[in-house]
């Protein structure tokens, strides 16, 4: 896709969430928001990907990390023609596909069932790691949230990715500065996020979350790199683009009532129209 097509996916994926998010009337808004531009890039293109053959061997594979943006996942699979967008509407209800957080047993084009943050940092590098030794060109992309990178797993993971060479892992921290119960620098204040990485060995970059191709061209540099594993660091809003949320301490899971969702997929859609 080109970057206008990319920009108004985007908005797509955000307008298409929130009708996942309202149908339930509540449900993590913020992460969803803030890494819906990524997620535009990837099933824009830079992921290799057949929604016909979701368990294609050749596909590149993704680990949402910060399981809890499993709505926004569910939405770049769906306006990509992985299972049909009525699907949203069953979002937490009894006997649904699609889960708070995501699992690979229940929804298709989930590669992994993510949700205790921390963990999915060593199921991608199993996947790369297990992909590289089966000859395959794949890459295994990775999300962690910033506050997720309290958890010392991440870390060790990152040392193991560097040691075994893992040129195959990209992985994007959404440095929205937020997480569950306040901002990160107050939480836990885990400072320069892409310097952290870079001592760690890895190839790092820092780009706003929000420009598709900004995120696009990060991501050619880290399939360029063909020792280290790479770091894209999102600077990112919690809550982007969407009215009732964004710059909201609260809205890492908030309740949406019809309203508040019908006028903030209507500024989005009105925003894709001026663009």
């Amino acid at each position: 896709m080109a970057d206008k097509e990319l920009q108004n996916f985007a908005s797509e994926i955000r307008i298409a969430t929130l009708e996942c998010l309202g149908a339930f009337g509540s449900g993590h808004i913020g992460g969803s928001m803030s890494i819906a531009d990524t997620l535009a890039v990837l099933y824009g293109g830079a992921l290799r990907h057949d929604a016909t053959n979701p368990a294609w061997e050749q596909r590149d594979r993704l680990v949402m990390s910060k399981g809890h943006a499993g709505p926004a996942l569910y939405s770049a699979l769906t306006l990509r023609g992985f299972f049909p967008r009525e699907m949203l509407s069953t979002l937490n209800q009894g006997g649904t596909s699609l889960p708070s957080h995501c699992d690979r047993t229940k929804t298709l084009g989930v590669d992994m069932t993510t949700g205790s943050l921390g963990q999915g940092m060593s199921a991608a590098i199993g996947l790369a790691l297990g992909t590289r030794l089966n000859g395959s060109d794949s890459f295994t992309f990775l999300v962690l949230g910033d506050g997720e990178c309290d958890e010392g797993q991440v870390w060790e993971g990152a040392i193991f990715a560097y040691h075994h060479k893992l040129a195959n892992l990209i992985t994007f921290v959404d440095c929205n500065k937020q997480q569950l119960d306040g901002y990160t620098k107050d939480v836990l204040d885990t400072g320069d996020m892409a310097e952290k990485f870079a001592s760690f060995g890895w190839h790092t970059v820092t780009v706003n979350g929000h420009d598709v191709d900004a995120v696009k061209a990060a991501i050619d540099a880290a399939k360029a790199e063909t020792t280290l594993p790479s770091a894209i660091i999102l600077d990112t809003v919690k809550g982007y683009g969407c009215t009732f949320a964004e710059g909201k301490l609260g809205n890492h899971s908030m309740s949406c009532g019809k309203d508040d969702v019908d006028a903030a997929i209507a500024a989005l859609r009105a925003g894709m129209e001026v663009a």
